[in-house]
């Protein structure tokens, strides 16, 4: 249960005060979730110029989310170890270095160095923000607070490939790092001068062994699936880097439940109800980024519509997700979680279902709607299982909750987009459109057959109201 400290606070709460602090946080994570998107339409000039491969260029996508997931485990370390604006300084600050790197970069190595960095500060940004919100408010609140960081990760990636598609047309590549950078500096002026000390120094101890299994263990997961979709689920990079991953992630499992300070405290999954609340965020996690992969593919490959327009067409699902999520975050500190999740994934399988029914003649109208009625279920599961579960842990495990959480997040996107893509290819017959199509449509029925796991799983949720 929570704290009755944080409880105390809910009579004397004053969001008026916290004004310029939430401003510095969410705009910073509203910098580091844009530049995620910025990058895919600036790959084929960045191809250009610097002369690489498509395999090549790949990397740069790769590496940032590779070095994000291996920062995001060891950030409830961090958290501990330094203060709130120690820690948000140095990772806007790594972020603002590698943003500069690659804007400058005079070839691909220092580029690639670029993103390293940009990774690394992203990685310890989400989970530090999340600590932060959940430290401030209420618990009878923190509904509303959930709902303004999913504004932000909503309306980020929807505004990121338009902006970038717009950037890369009328000026070179590296504008896409130069819009960016003077963004970052005026967020650590504006830290420097406004952010005040929230979390709590506990300064654990470093244990290196940890942090090298816990770098080779996520970094082994998320590099094989997210290379698998691409060259296959028997190819020797994907098999050896799973191998290694599951190997040292037992490892650095078994390790933490032995420390007296772990540098990721496992026993979080003790509280039943965020088990089963990251579950179900995983599994909704999964099922939208893999459509964000999928749904372009088959506009563009197979119906013949360009970027722009594929783009197009999920902005109105990333419009209705980013309006709803601050409304679902109302919801949740009004009535609980039980409802919002049951409603959100009734909504998500039905449409993911509707999704399998997909033909030549499928119209970009009908994928727009469907895919926006799809994002309001997304919306209504997303931030409520992660404030139902959080709100299980006490004050001192929210930044290993919050690690565990964002980490787990980025996995199950991983694997649900390398799992999907994998069927798309696989399930398409006899090379043709129409056997392409078919290869989507499958795709489309396991994830609807997940969705459905999904609602049936939200019937475990027992609140009848938000915990006081």
């Amino acid at each position: 249960m929570v704290h009755s400290q944080t409880l105390d606070k809910s009579q004397s709460f004053d969001l008026k005060k916290h004004i310029p602090l939430l401003a510095v946080l969410l705009s910073g994570a509203f910098i580091t979730i844009l530049n995620q998107t910025l990058l895919a339409t600036a790959l084929p000039p960045i191809m250009k110029d610097l002369k690489i491969s498509e395999s090549t260029v790949q990397w740069l996508q790769s590496i940032f989310m590779l070095v994000n997931g291996i920062m995001i485990p060891i950030t409830a370390f961090l958290i501990g170890k330094f203060t709130t604006r120690s820690l948000f300084l140095t990772a806007m600050g790594t972020f603002a270095m590698g943003t500069l790197i690659a804007a400058v970069s005079p070839d691909f190595t220092f580029l690639l160095i670029g993103r390293m960095l940009q990774g690394a500060g992203a990685g310890i940004m989400m989970p530090l923000l999340q600590t932060i919100l959940f430290l401030i408010f209420p618990v009878s609140q923190r509904g509303k607070a959930m709902g303004m960081f999913g504004l932000i990760i909503a309306f980020a990636p929807a505004i990121g490939p338009s902006l970038s598609g717009y950037l890369v047309d009328h000026y070179p590549w590296r504008s896409v790092f130069y819009v960016v950078l003077p963004i970052a500096i005026v967020i650590i002026v504006a830290a420097y001068f406004l952010l005040k000390n929230v979390t709590e120094q506990t300064n654990p101890k470093m244990d290196y062994l940890s942090i090298v299994l816990s770098t080779f263990g996520f970094g082994g997961l998320l590099y094989g699936f997210s290379v698998a979709g691409n060259v296959g689920w028997l190819s020797p990079n994907v098999l050896i880097s799973l191998v290694i991953g599951a190997v040292t992630l037992y490892l650095f499992i078994t390790r933490q439940l032995k420390l007296e300070e772990p540098i990721l405290e496992f026993r979080v999954f003790k509280y039943s109800i965020f088990s089963l609340a990251t579950a179900l965020g995983m599994i909704v996690f999964a099922s939208m980024i893999a459509t964000t992969v999928i749904l372009p593919l088959f506009m563009q490959n197979l119906l013949g519509f360009n970027a722009l327009h594929s783009g197009l067409m999920l902005l109105p699902g990333a419009i209705v997700m980013g309006v709803m999520n601050p409304v679902t975050g109302a919801l949740f500190d009004k009535y609980g979680a039980r409802w919002l999740l049951r409603i959100g994934f009734a909504i998500l399988t039905v449409t993911t279902f509707f999704f399998a029914n997909l033909s030549q003649d499928t119209t970009f109208t009908y994928l727009a709607t469907l895919n926006a009625i799809r994002m309001l279920g997304i919306a209504m599961v997303m931030m409520p299982s992660t404030t139902l579960g959080l709100n299980q842990l006490p004050n001192r495990l929210i930044s290993h909750g919050t690690a565990m959480n964002n980490t787990f997040r980025q996995i199950s996107g991983a694997i649900g987009t390398a799992v999907l893509v994998t069927i798309t290819i696989t399930a398409a017959s006899g090379g043709s459109v129409a056997g392409a199509i078919h290869g989507v449509n499958v795709a489309f029925i396991v994830a609807g057959s997940v969705a459905a796991f999904g609602f049936l799983l939200s019937f475990a949720i027992r609140d009848k109201k938000p915990i006081h």
